[in-house]
């Protein structure tokens, strides 16, 4: 056993991970892109297709090979569910960090660059190319190599214990049922590592102070029995237009603004201060951070209102759409039926499943001309805003990321929602969080050319390392 005092040395250990990334993670994950392994929300025949089992399977087999002290692997398969990786490995000390991630993938999406494919793991410089890679499929091996390059140097770590599942782009609507079966192996946390978050930019370390809640849901318009010509048009009102006056008691079209006050929260102050900070980082990048078509403007001139609205203020967007014909098949017909998938982002803090019952209500209530209207939502996402920050980790993070990046950490709200740190939040109060990821601007996650910038990844296994090694000290009386 290491002495209680051993802390690594940040030079070895930065490159006993980036040589960890060249000779065992790149290979991994060039073979893990290659699997299809959609999450079962696209991908209802996932058991018969065995995707998620092959994803599991290659990370554990990895990780058996890998020769860390104590480790434990097993592929845990509940009845019904999407399988789970868990990886336990004995600590110094008593205290557990609890480290995740996720193997599912979301779907194709159309425009890859000739050259490049979902399935198609290719290295262009820094990146790799492929679905899943960011998103986070190197989030095991990113996490066990952290605890190995510890390990390396003799230096100690509490007990770690690194959950992976496969049904977080669906929801993580598995994940409770693995949480309660597993209470007794996990135990109660000190320290949450989730390596499945968003940086601003790739010279800092970025920590996710907050994450945006979800509801998704089916908004439908039937005025028809069936469709007729559309010579009615005029005197029957159509389902497109009905649709586009409920989606306007919702959203202001002109300003993309919620309407509805229920869906709005008052804004922490530390949160707008941390937004500003943000904003003078990388607000003159904003623009290029998407890939909008020549003349196409964001949404406001002020970069700190842009942060604030794509992090805690309510936002809509459609995502999909049934009843309307492709443009080559469309025929002179008023449709019997317009319905769209709506997907509203919520405000950290406010309650997910209130929300929904909300949306019902606005989009229900005293429906144009009696149409019959019908909203059917999808089981929400809480949510989440972090507790603060002890002091010993505000230290640890920013020694972490001076030491590997050169520039101090920053701290923002992330727009995109992560279900399992609202069950995190909620198990464990006491727990510290560290949420962090790889997914930059241009990396384009669940859209086509999606890469993960492997310098960054390097970086961020070294400063989990760090972490790792920080909390011991902290933990111990």
């Amino acid at each position: 056993m290491p002495p209680a005092s051993a802390a690594p040395a940040s030079d070895r250990l930065r490159a006993f991970v980036e040589a960890a990334w060249a000779d065992r993670i790149l290979p991994a994950l060039e073979d893990y892109v290659r699997i299809p392994a959609k999450s079962p929300g696209f991908d209802r025949e996932w058991q018969a297709h065995g995707q998620l089992d092959r994803a599991v399977q290659l990370a554990a087999d990895w990780a058996q090979a890998r020769p860390v002290e104590g480790l434990r692997v097993e592929v845990v398969r509940l009845p019904g569910r999407t399988p789970l990786l868990l990886l336990e490995v004995p600590g110094h000390e008593d205290a557990t960090v609890l480290l995740y991630g996720h193997l599912d993938k979301q779907p194709e999406m159309t425009g890859w660059e000739d050259g490049l494919g979902p399935w198609r793991p290719v290295r262009r410089g820094d990146r790799l190319y492929g679905r899943g890679a960011g998103d986070d499929g190197y989030a095991a091996f990113a996490a066990l190599t952290a605890i190995e390059a510890l390990e390396a140097q003799g230096a100690p770590h509490a007990r770690c214990v690194i959950l992976v599942e496969t049904c977080e782009e669906s929801g993580s609507a598995d994940l409770p049922a693995y949480m309660d079966a597993l209470a007794g192996r996990i135990g109660a946390p000190e320290l949450v590592v989730c390596l499945d978050s968003s940086c601003g930019n790739y010279e800092q370390l970025w920590m996710a102070t907050s994450l945006r809640g979800l509801v998704n849901g089916e908004l439908s318009v039937e005025v028809l029995r069936e469709g007729i010509h559309s010579g009615a048009s005029g005197a029957v009102p159509s389902s497109f237009r009905i649709l586009r006056q409920l989606l306007s008691r919702l959203e202001d079209e002109r300003t993309g603004q919620v309407q509805v006050r229920e869906l709005q929260v008052a804004i922490p102050p530390e949160r707008l201060r941390q937004a500003g900070a943000v904003a003078a980082a990388i607000g003159a990048d904003l623009g290029g951070r998407f890939p909008l078509v020549p003349g196409m403007r964001l949404a406001s001139d002020d970069p700190t209102a842009l942060v604030l609205d794509q992090t805690w203020r309510p936002a809509l967007a459609i995502t999909g759409a049934d009843g309307l014909p492709p443009i080559a098949e469309a025929g002179n017909v008023l449709r019997p039926r317009t319905a769209v998938k709506v997907s509203l982002r919520l405000p950290p803090t406010l309650d997910a499943r209130r929300a929904a019952g909300i949306l019902k209500e606005v989009f229900e209530t005293d429906p144009p001309y009696g149409a019959r209207v019908r909203f059917a939502a999808e089981t929400p996402s809480q949510g989440w805003d972090a507790p603060p920050l002890a002091a010993w980790l505000d230290a640890s993070l920013d020694r972490a990321s001076r030491t590997h990046f050169g520039r101090p950490p920053m701290f923002a709200g992330v727009g995109g929602s992560i279900p399992f740190m609202s069950m995190l939040g909620e198990r464990f109060p006491r727990a510290q969080f560290v949420i962090t990821g790889v997914l930059g601007p241009g990396s384009n996650a669940h859209g086509p050319n999606e890469f993960l910038h492997v310098p960054t990844a390097v970086r961020v296994t070294a400063c989990v390392a760090e972490v790792l090694a920080d909390h011991h000290r902290a933990a111990r009386p």
